[in-house]
């Protein structure tokens, strides 16, 4: 009994350690851009709410430039689609409490979506830097230009607003897939106090005679690197605790609903040298017995993996790494009673006696859990040279062993990986990728702090997050990865810049758990791919030559070189338009 209220007792503080992450109270930094004065006053005195694109990123401290304000939003949606978009509220006074509230979605002919599918965020604002002055992201120094943007999406019900500020809002309907096909309208009230009367928006939306597939069936193949370490210190558990496991539980089930397939694990201590702010402990022991013989303890990894699978994230296990950036490999010596390391490169007689036995032993671990055949031995930006050393001692480990690498291309190497995530800039053929299609072998792409853009970062134009499952629609590829999911840096909620990257490069969701612009709009990109794929199927198996036609030209814009002359947001406008009208 007294074990029972322990751990009731343990679970509450962290469900209130989660309350306080979401109750609203935390403050923005103070914005170091210059405030435009003109901006507000132009204004009438008073309080302003409109529809907004949700391709801009609007300032907190400047009115936008919308004339005439927006007070209706229509848009198309397939029968289990999730549709957002955002509108603005701005003021010239000062509002103790801002919230709203949202009518059901009616057809008029009997039909509704109900008010539990509609959801309604205040925006929260960030610090972030931007690009190099090479129009990278990679080598951003101390102090870089920085400004406060919209990205986080915030689940508190109310929020004050200051005088002279902007706050987005971000609307998000999930359509049922059982929705009946036709236009249902509605509304969301902005209620700026007890007495004053509420602030109005319509909406309709098209519900089509077209079904998306819930996530877990989703075969864009996503891969968001998960770091449980940082949700550890951030919630001050500790790691693989019960508490621990309670807390990622919400994050991990979001990612899960993005349509998540790989379950990101650590075979050694530190395989990124350390360029995290939570640097990554390992998830197996590795103890070195007196007699020089070696034993492993898989209880985290296990434990990890099977939270995971339990999620739905259960395609693919990557395991990092055999190639780390130092090349150090940590155990525990029982004969020193101590852990130490060991400095070996792949292909020496090191390398090989600390590796050749903890494979084997691996490789009869994961048979005995039912994992193997999911299983990879996964590196990334490492050279060829050393892939190739590394390949051939893992197969001559287990010549059935599964490996993964997000780096360049190599096509000497090709056939040896069974996940495959090159580069933006990487030119591998339509030819091979659909070969590797056909023989089973999963291929993607990746961007990372070396793209300007397209990408991911907390100041990335929005409509990027959705470009970027476009161009992997256009190129063939299965999916997308990117490093990463959560890698928070020492104020997540409040700061984004870390290190000598973009800001926002390390992390998608925030902690609460609260989404962000970024990952709903890579939802949305994710979701087209998965129309386009369910449309060619449909054409290919009815013989609508036209309709392939036009699939493939809706789908010639969305090569990277074409951001160049054509913003994302041009692009998808038209783009997406098409889609949806097919």
């Amino acid at each position: 009994m007294r074990m029972k209220l322990i751990l009731i007792m343990l679970l509450y503080s962290a469900v209130a350690l989660a309350q306080v992450k979401v109750d609203g109270t935390y403050q923005e930094l103070p914005d170091p851009k210059p405030v435009k004065q003109a901006s507000w006053s132009s204004l009438k005195p008073g309080v302003y709410v409109s529809f907004a694109t949700s391709n801009i990123r609007y300032d907190k401290h400047n009115a936008p430039a919308i004339s005439p304000l927006q007070a209706q939003w229509k848009t198309k949606a397939w029968k289990g689609e999730k549709v957002h978009t955002q509108f603005l509220i701005w003021t010239t006074r000062n509002l103790k409490q801002l919230s709203f509230i949202w009518s059901k979605l009616k057809d008029g002919k009997g039909h509704e979506i109900s008010e539990k599918n509609i959801n309604a965020s205040f925006v929260r604002y960030v610090m972030a830097d931007g690009l190099n002055n090479e129009g990278g992201g990679c080598g951003i120094l101390p102090g870089h230009d920085s400004s406060l943007v919209e990205d986080v999406i915030d689940p508190v019900k109310m929020i004050p607003a200051g005088k002279n500020t902007t706050r987005p809002v971000w609307l998000s309907v999930s359509v049922p897939a059982t929705a009946v096909e036709g236009l249902y309208r509605g509304n969301v009230k902005v209620i700026e106090g007890k007495n004053a009367p509420p602030l109005i928006l319509h909406y309709a939306i098209q519900v089509l005679n077209h079904t998306l597939p819930a996530p877990e069936h989703w075969k864009f193949y996503l891969d968001l690197w998960q770091n449980p370490y940082s949700v550890a210190r951030v919630y001050g558990v500790k790691p693989w605790s019960k508490q621990h496991f309670y807390v990622m539980r919400p994050y991990m089930k979001m990612l899960a609903n993005t349509g998540q397939k790989v379950i990101t694990t650590t075979l050694i201590h530190d395989p990124w040298n350390s360029q995290t702010y939570d640097i990554y402990g390992s998830m197996i022991k590795w103890t070195k017995n007196k007699n020089g013989s070696w034993r492993y303890d898989y209880s985290i990894f296990d434990k990890w993996v099977s939270f995971m699978m339990s999620l739905g994230i259960n395609k693919l296990i990557n395991c990092y790494s055999m190639i780390p950036w130092n090349l150090k490999f940590y155990y525990y010596d029982e004969a020193l009673r101590k852990d130490t390391m060991i400095v070996a490169k792949p292909g020496s007689a090191e390398y090989e006696a600390h590796w050749r036995p903890m494979l084997m032993d691996f490789a009869r671990h994961l048979k005995e859990k039912g994992w193997f055949n999911k299983t990879t031995i996964a590196m990334d930006e490492r050279s060829m040279a050393d892939m190739q050393k590394a390949i051939a001692l893992i197969k001559s480990a287990d010549k059935n062993f599964k490996i993964s690498l997000a780096g360049n291309y190599h096509p000497e190497i090709e056939k040896d990986l069974f996940d495959y995530s090159v580069a933006s800039n990487q030119l591998m053929d339509e030819a091979t990728i659909r070969l590797r299609r056909e023989s089973g072998l999963n291929t993607t792409y990746y961007t990372c702090c070396t793209e300007g853009y397209p990408n991911t970062f907390s100041f990335s134009a929005p409509a990027e997050s959705v470009w970027l499952a476009w161009h992997a629609a256009y190129k063939g590829y299965d999916g997308y990865l990117r490093w990463a999911y959560n890698c928070w840096t020492k104020d997540p909620l409040r700061d984004t810049r870390f290190g000598s990257w973009s800001s926002g490069d390390a992390y998608l969701v925030y902690p609460g758990p609260r989404s962000s612009v970024r990952l709903e709009r890579l939802i949305e990109g994710i979701q087209d791919f998965e129309k386009i794929n369910i449309l060619k199927e449909r054409f290919i198996k009815n013989n609508q030559q036209d309709k392939l036609l036009q699939l493939k030209n809706i789908l010639e814009g969305f090569d990277i070189g074409e951001l160049k002359n054509k913003t994302a947001a041009e692009t998808l406008q038209v783009a997406q338009d098409r889609l949806n009208s097919l």
